[in-house]
Protein backbone atom coordinates (compact mmCIF):
# COMPACT_ATOMS: atom_id res chain seq x y z
CA UNK A 1 0.00 0.00 0.00
CA UNK A 2 1.56 3.43 -0.81
CA UNK A 3 1.52 6.52 1.44
CA UNK A 4 -1.93 8.25 1.58
CA UNK A 5 -0.48 11.73 1.31
CA UNK A 6 1.12 12.37 -2.29
CA UNK A 7 2.71 15.98 -2.11
CA UNK A 8 2.74 18.99 -0.08
CA UNK A 9 0.13 21.36 -1.67
CA UNK A 10 0.40 24.54 -0.30
CA UNK A 11 1.10 26.71 2.61
CA UNK A 12 -0.98 29.03 4.53
CA UNK A 13 0.65 32.36 6.12
CA UNK A 14 -1.95 34.50 8.22
CA UNK A 15 -1.34 38.09 7.90
CA UNK A 16 -2.97 41.40 9.25
CA UNK A 17 -2.37 43.49 6.49
CA UNK A 18 -2.43 41.68 3.00
CA UNK A 19 -1.52 44.43 0.83
CA UNK A 20 1.96 44.83 3.06
CA UNK A 21 2.30 41.53 2.77
CA UNK A 22 1.83 40.60 -0.58
CA UNK A 23 4.35 43.57 -1.04
CA UNK A 24 6.99 41.31 1.10
CA UNK A 25 6.30 38.25 -0.57
CA UNK A 26 5.99 39.23 -3.74
CA UNK A 27 8.67 42.17 -4.29
CA UNK A 28 11.18 41.04 -1.09
CA UNK A 29 11.05 37.49 -1.29
CA UNK A 30 10.11 37.68 -5.29
CA UNK A 31 7.53 34.95 -5.01
CA UNK A 32 5.22 35.03 -8.34
CA UNK A 33 1.85 36.23 -7.27
CA UNK A 34 -0.69 33.90 -8.76
CA UNK A 35 -4.27 35.19 -7.74
CA UNK A 36 -5.46 37.70 -5.37
CA UNK A 37 -8.64 38.44 -3.57
CA UNK A 38 -9.77 40.67 -1.12
CA UNK A 39 -8.92 38.29 1.93
CA UNK A 40 -6.15 36.15 0.22
CA UNK A 41 -3.62 36.24 -2.43
CA UNK A 42 -1.69 32.87 -3.80
CA UNK A 43 2.33 33.05 -4.85
CA UNK A 44 3.59 29.83 -6.65
CA UNK A 45 6.75 28.33 -5.19
CA UNK A 46 8.10 25.49 -6.95
CA UNK A 47 4.69 24.65 -8.41
CA UNK A 48 3.14 24.88 -4.46
CA UNK A 49 1.12 27.57 -3.46
CA UNK A 50 1.79 30.12 -0.38
CA UNK A 51 -1.25 31.66 0.38
CA UNK A 52 -2.16 34.66 2.48
CA UNK A 53 -4.81 35.04 4.30
CA UNK A 54 -6.01 38.15 5.66
CA UNK A 55 -7.70 37.68 9.48
CA UNK A 56 -9.19 40.76 10.76
CA UNK A 57 -8.51 42.37 13.96
CA UNK A 58 -11.47 41.49 15.87
CA UNK A 59 -11.06 37.78 14.66
CA UNK A 60 -10.57 35.17 16.97
CA UNK A 61 -8.08 33.13 14.57
CA UNK A 62 -6.19 36.81 14.81
CA UNK A 63 -3.90 35.28 17.10
CA UNK A 64 -2.28 32.84 14.23
CA UNK A 65 -0.63 36.01 13.20
CA UNK A 66 2.62 36.67 14.09
CA UNK A 67 3.69 33.21 15.14
CA UNK A 68 6.52 31.00 13.55
CA UNK A 69 5.66 28.92 10.67
CA UNK A 70 5.94 25.04 11.01
CA UNK A 71 7.61 25.31 7.47
CA UNK A 72 11.14 25.45 5.98
CA UNK A 73 12.31 27.25 2.65
CA UNK A 74 15.01 26.06 0.72
CA UNK A 75 17.84 28.25 -0.40
CA UNK A 76 20.81 27.52 -2.36
CA UNK A 77 23.14 30.08 -0.58
CA UNK A 78 22.10 30.85 3.24
CA UNK A 79 24.26 33.79 3.60
CA UNK A 80 24.10 35.58 0.31
CA UNK A 81 19.79 34.86 0.86
CA UNK A 82 20.81 36.56 4.02
CA UNK A 83 22.60 38.91 3.28
CA UNK A 84 20.38 40.23 0.33
CA UNK A 85 17.41 40.08 2.56
CA UNK A 86 18.85 42.58 5.49
CA UNK A 87 19.99 44.97 3.07
CA UNK A 88 15.98 44.92 1.83
CA UNK A 89 15.04 46.03 5.58
CA UNK A 90 14.14 42.21 6.57
CA UNK A 91 14.38 41.82 10.53
CA UNK A 92 16.22 38.70 11.67
CA UNK A 93 16.63 37.97 15.36
CA UNK A 94 20.13 36.63 14.27
CA UNK A 95 22.64 35.76 11.62
CA UNK A 96 22.33 32.30 10.14
CA UNK A 97 23.09 29.42 12.51
CA UNK A 98 24.93 26.11 11.59
CA UNK A 99 23.00 23.26 13.21
CA UNK A 100 23.92 20.16 14.53
CA UNK A 101 22.30 18.20 11.77
CA UNK A 102 24.91 19.55 9.57
CA UNK A 103 22.45 22.25 8.00
CA UNK A 104 21.85 26.31 8.79
CA UNK A 105 19.20 27.82 9.34
CA UNK A 106 18.00 31.67 9.36
CA UNK A 107 14.84 32.88 10.95
CA UNK A 108 13.11 35.84 8.82
CA UNK A 109 10.02 37.94 9.78
CA UNK A 110 7.82 38.91 7.43
CA UNK A 111 6.09 42.42 8.04
CA UNK A 112 3.45 40.90 10.47
CA UNK A 113 6.05 39.16 12.74
CA UNK A 114 5.31 35.50 11.20
CA UNK A 115 8.47 33.85 11.38
CA UNK A 116 9.65 32.11 8.43
CA UNK A 117 12.36 29.41 8.23
CA UNK A 118 14.96 29.15 5.70
CA UNK A 119 17.69 26.49 5.20
CA UNK A 120 20.27 26.00 3.57
CA UNK A 121 23.91 24.29 3.27
CA UNK A 122 27.34 25.48 3.45
CA UNK A 123 29.89 24.14 1.78
CA UNK A 124 32.43 24.06 4.79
Amino acid sequence: MGTILKSLSAVRIFVGDLDRARRFYRDVLELREKSVAPEWAVFDLDGRDVILEVVADDDPERALVGRLLAVSFAVDDIDEVYRNLVTRGVSFPEPPAMQPWGGTLAFPHDPDGNILTLVGWRSQ
